[in-house]
């Protein structure tokens, strides 16, 4: 997995600007929430590209991914795209993700909050 060239591609550089000037209101409010290193001291990288997916947020120190999920989403066709993106990422890559609806963002942010520090605290305690 060292390998360099799967990790924001120059090919998407301008795309992941566009998505990170002109995020959604629930992208940016979870940006404030995370950035900083202000959950556990754990980094988060923004509209970070992993293969040719660009992930909403992404713990490199946990491979763990976070999307956010608006209207777009709440289809069948999207949500079985969105598991397949899943099952590539943590079967190529062993990346987890956490996916949330926008509106947790602003209803229920401890609610993500703790999904991550959850997570972290069972990837942590697991026997390797």
């Amino acid at each position: 997995m060292k390998d360099q060239h799967i990790y924001n591609k120059p090919e998407l550089k301008e795309f992941r600007r566009q998505l990170r000037t002109k995020g959604t209101p629930a992208e940016a409010t979870l940006w404030k929430m995370i950035k900083g290193k202000s959950v556990d001291g754990l980094v988060f990288r923004r509209q970070f590209s992993i293969g040719n997916h660009i992930l909403d947020f992404y713990c490199p120190s946990l491979r763990l991914a976070i999307e956010l999920d608006g209207e777009v989403h709440y289809n069948a066709v999207k949500a079985d795209m969105d598991m397949s993106r899943d099952e590539e990422l943590s079967e190529t890559y062993q990346i987890h993700t956490l996916r949330f609806e926008n509106r947790v963002v602003f209803e229920q942010p401890e609610a993500i909050i703790n999904a991550i520090k959850d997570f972290a605290a069972n990837l942590y305690s697991s026997p390797m």
